[in-house]
């Protein structure tokens, strides 16, 4: 039989070009002028600018903390729900859907303004009107804008694993419910978890809208005030929020494909003694 040669994919070649050039090109051209804050040579001066800057510091301690603190919320609400419709109320389950997508219709600008609203000076709860409260509800407020995400990922994870036969082989061992959801179905979908809490981190880390009508020290509100008052430094912020964001994606197509109870990175094998013959 005569050997069919492949031809080469000349249009598909031409498209990923094309498309990874509308992308790398401009983030290109950001990287080189945020290297020219010293006139007539390249150097990191922006870079080492933003780093040496206490404000920067600050508001990237407190959107890392608002962050990891939704991600736990997001995850100790997303898991249990899921886990009990997929278990008791499978028919519910497109309306919990819907309903988990309602934040991709809604703009956050609305959902921020009901929080004003709701919880201002006038309000039963005025958590407004305490720094403490105003974090509380941009914290909320992140959990409300990562559960899309949250969700599906939490979801996917446990399509994938048997539920009901790990719940009835815990419970035949005497574990109660909220023991089960805790030590059986938090493990086997971690790694759901995880992709989920990546993508929340890179959704709620740079987050402009409800931190500034919300008055909190967050890194969406420095780094849009620093791009009006500097002309290097928000190229170097956009370099590393690109930079970060990258990050969260590879970690979570790492945690996404591993199976349950598989290592991160494989086990290095020990070194055999050499056997010396006399």
């Amino acid at each position: 039989m005569a050997e069919v040669k492949k031809s080469f994919p000349i249009v598909s070649t031409l498209i990923v070009a094309l498309t990874a050039s509308y992308f790398l090109i401009p983030l290109y051209a950001t990287f080189q002028f945020s290297l020219q804050m010293l006139r007539g040579q390249w150097s990191l001066e922006s870079y080492r600018s933003v780093f040496s800057s206490d404000i920067f510091l600050a508001t990237v301690r407190f959107s890392t903390l608002a962050s990891l603190t939704a991600i736990v919320v997001g995850a100790l609400i997303v898991v249990p729900t899921a886990y009990w419709v997929r278990l008791k109320l499978p028919k519910l389950r497109p309306i919990v859907e819907f309903i988990s997508l309602m934040p991709l219709i809604i703009p956050p600008v609305v959902l921020v303004f009901g929080y004003i609203r709701l919880y201002g000076s006038n309000s039963f709860l005025p958590l407004t009107m305490s720094n403490g409260g105003t974090n509380l509800l941009l914290v909320a407020g992140y959990v409300v804008l990562s559960l899309p995400y949250m969700y599906r990922s939490v979801d996917n994870g446990m399509a994938a694993i048997d539920i009901k036969t790990l719940t009835e082989a815990a419970e035949s061992l005497g574990a109660s419910r909220a023991r089960t959801v805790a030590a059986v179905i938090f493990p086997n979908v971690r790694s759901a978890i995880l992709s989920g809490a990546f993508l929340t981190f890179s959704i709620s880390f740079g987050e402009f809208v409800l931190a500034s009508l919300l008055n909190r020290p967050a890194f969406g509100p420095y780094l849009v005030q620093t791009g009006q008052d500097r002309a290097y430094e928000p190229a170097a912020l956009a370099i590393m929020s690109f930079a970060l964001i990258w990050v969260c994606m590879v970690m979570m197509q790492l945690f996404a494909a591993r199976r349950p109870g598989q290592r991160l990175l494989p086990r290095l094998a020990p070194k055999r003694a050499r056997i010396v013959t006399p």
